[in-house]
């Protein structure tokens, strides 16, 4: 499978001497790799939109490819949607949780 066609975006929080960390990556489906990253002392839009944008510099995809999260709100925002109409993707989310139905 060539490289590209979906990406899986996530964030994980870190416990730090410090307090929480968050990281936001991006993984490749195809190769497994994580082909970009962001990490912030908070959780704000701006966190996921730094992961997509250093994704989209280092691997410049072609246009329809499919980036697949969750329906937290950093990827439910609008800065971070916008993104997807430059890169000329598809953005996908998972349904909603059993706790929300």
């Amino acid at each position: 499978m060539l490289p590209n066609p979906v990406w899986l975006a996530d964030i994980i929080s870190l416990p730090t001497g410090e307090g929480w960390l968050y990281l936001a990556a991006v993984l490749d489906l195809a190769t497994r790799k994580i082909v970009g990253w962001s990490m912030r002392a908070h959780m704000r839009t701006d966190l996921t939109s730094a992961a997509l944008m250093m994704t989209n510099q280092q691997q410049r995809p072609g246009a329809g490819f499919i980036c697949h999260s969750d329906r937290g709100s950093q990827y439910a925002a609008e800065a971070y949607r916008a993104q997807f109409v430059g890169m000329k993707a598809i953005a996908s989310m998972s349904s909603t949780g059993w706790g929300t139905r």
